[in-house]
């Protein structure tokens, strides 16, 4: 039980660094800027150790079936982080403009067909994973940090589909149904195909 607390912790802390981070790129009136700075976000959560969905979801092929579990309460985690940032924002000055621009986007996800959404989000997933495995893997500070804030910056401007973020921007514009709830469930599958994507074609890979 231990275990499962302190992920849901870490997952917790996740959801509400990913939800600064869409608060800033609501913020901002350049995309291009607001695309940058919400990669704080994401090289927090890496630097601190915390538990993101879409970063963890690749090494599913590397660990026992188990490790399910810890996705599933890392997700649950994410969810009650970005929704709790999302719905204390809405009593603030700087919160109706904020969800007005979030509705706005979420009016275009849900409008959106399944599966443009699924791939959409299978190429978020994608380079959720280079960017955690990357930060992981390098050893020079500089290529960390490039290693996050451009996947970051690439998935925002192409408009992939980021699960967490999303969470955020249903949230903060107060647009939770049955209809973004489906949405949300083809956002989380196309993440975790596109983060498990990467290490399973490398898995065939000549030793």
């Amino acid at each position: 039980m231990k275990k499962y607390t302190d992920i849901l912790l870490r997952a917790f802390l996740t959801g509400i660094l990913i939800a600064i981070g869409g608060a800033v790129f609501l913020s901002c009136d350049n995309r291009y800027i607001g695309a940058f700075l919400f990669g704080t976000g994401l090289f927090t959560i890496l630097t601190f150790g915390l538990a993101l969905f879409t970063g963890k979801v690749g090494y599913a092929v590397e660990n026992k079936p188990s490790y399910l579990i810890d996705l599933v309460v890392i997700w649950i985690g994410n969810f009650l982080g970005t929704l709790f940032v999302g719905t204390v924002l809405r009593f603030t000055r700087v919160g109706a403009a904020m969800s007005e621009k979030a509705a706005g986007l979420c009016e275009t996800k849900l409008n959106d067909d399944l599966l443009s959404i699924f791939i959409l989000a299978f190429f978020c997933g994608m380079l959720m994973f280079i960017a955690a495995d990357g930060y992981k893997n390098l050893t020079n500070p500089v290529a960390q940090m490039l290693a996050v804030f451009l996947p970051v910056m690439v998935f925002i401007i192409s408009g992939f589909e980021h699960c967490v973020a999303n969470m955020f921007y249903f949230s903060v514009a107060g647009m939770w149904n049955g209809s973004s709830a489906l949405s949300m469930l083809i956002m989380t599958l196309g993440n975790s195909v596109g983060g498990i994507f990467i290490p399973l074609v490398r898995k065939g890979f000549k030793k």
